[in-house]
């Protein structure tokens, strides 16, 4: 008897703390985690402020649902390469109207070069009512260093990625890559 109370009481606990987000608080901190190289790791963590979820480039490329994958650079370095089905949403030039046909509650991922622009118009498009918003964890630099595939602006594949600027492009340690600014 007090085994089937054990286990009756195990499975309550799952039940109340599993509807309150501790299965999306585990995918976050996995997602924090999925970069290989402690350098770019600390990099990404100091310039995020983890106001959006994120995404880990593991699960975002082994995802089966539906969702929408915006690039957050600018349209020179998505014309550079982007990551398959990317659209171009911009930075600077963010424009409200360029969302304003999407369902709220459509998954979005947002990515840039590592995250932080990502993350800030991943903020914009919660401000606006989006409710699943995920900012990708590294983003294009994280992709590009696990090895995925990258398109160019006629949606051919590439070895060509645009390094932000000198400085950022040491965040890429893919050497197949070419790096352009």
């Amino acid at each position: 008897m007090a085994e089937k109370n054990k286990f009756i009481w195990c499975l309550l606990c799952i039940v109340m703390f599993l509807p309150t987000g501790a299965f999306a608080q585990s995918q976050a901190a996995s997602a924090h985690t999925a970069i290989d190289n402690p350098d770019f790791k600390k990099v990404v963590d100091r310039a995020l402020s983890f106001d959006v979820d994120t995404i880990s480039v593991p699960v975002l490329k082994n995802l089966t649902s539906d969702y929408i994958i915006f690039d957050a650079r600018e349209l020179s370095e998505y014309n550079t390469s982007h990551i398959k089905g990317a659209k171009f949403l911009g930075y600077n030039n963010f424009d409200k109207n360029s969302v304003k046909n999407i369902v709220l509650d459509t998954p979005i991922i947002v990515y840039c070069s590592i995250g932080y622009r990502s993350e800030k118009i991943g903020k914009k498009l919660k401000k606006m009512g989006f409710t699943n918003v995920k900012n990708l964890y590294g983003s294009i630099f994280e992709w590009a260093n696990q090895g995925n595939d990258l398109y160019n602006q006629n949606e051919l594949l590439t070895t060509q990625i645009h390094g932000y600027n000198k400085r950022w492009s040491r965040c890429i340690d893919n050497k197949e890559l070419d790096i352009i600014y």
